[in-house]
Parts: C-alpha cells; sequence; structure tokens
C-alpha cells in the first residue's frame, strides 16, 4: 500500500515538474514576441485607442469628486 502511494508521489511531482517547466518556456517565447526593448506592447491595430470623452456623465463625476 505504502510502495504505491510513494509511486504515486513520484510519478505526480514529475509531471507536475514537467508542466511547469512547459508553461515558463511558451510563456518566454509569448513575452519576447510580443513587446519591444522597452517593454511596450506591440500591435498591428489601426484604431486609435480613445482614453477619455466628454460627456454629461463625466462632467458630473468631476464636479462631484471635488
Amino acid at each position: 500500500m505504502e510502495e504505491k502511494r510513494r509511486s504515486f508521489l513520484k510519478k505526480a511531482a514529475l509531471a507536475s515538474a514537467v508542466t511547469a517547466v512547459g508553461a515558463v518556456a511558451a510563456s518566454a517565447a509569448t513575452k519576447s514576441s510580443s513587446y519591444s526593448s522597452d517593454g511596450v506592447v506591440v500591435g498591428k491595430s489601426t484604431k486609435k485607442e480613445i482614453l477619455y470623452k466628454k460627456t454629461e456623465a463625466w462632467d458630473e463625476y468631476y464636479r462631484t469628486a471635488l
């Protein structure tokens, strides 16, 4: 009984280590291809990024927040 448990734990530890190494390698490959040298994400989108659009709701928020 105890030998089966030890065998199972060894196999589970090995499988988890292999999975972790594979995940780290895949993550490193993804990061290096999607980031430029200064850490900024490089994309191909032609859309303009809109961070703020003046609306009545925002005016109300800013009046009450101050």
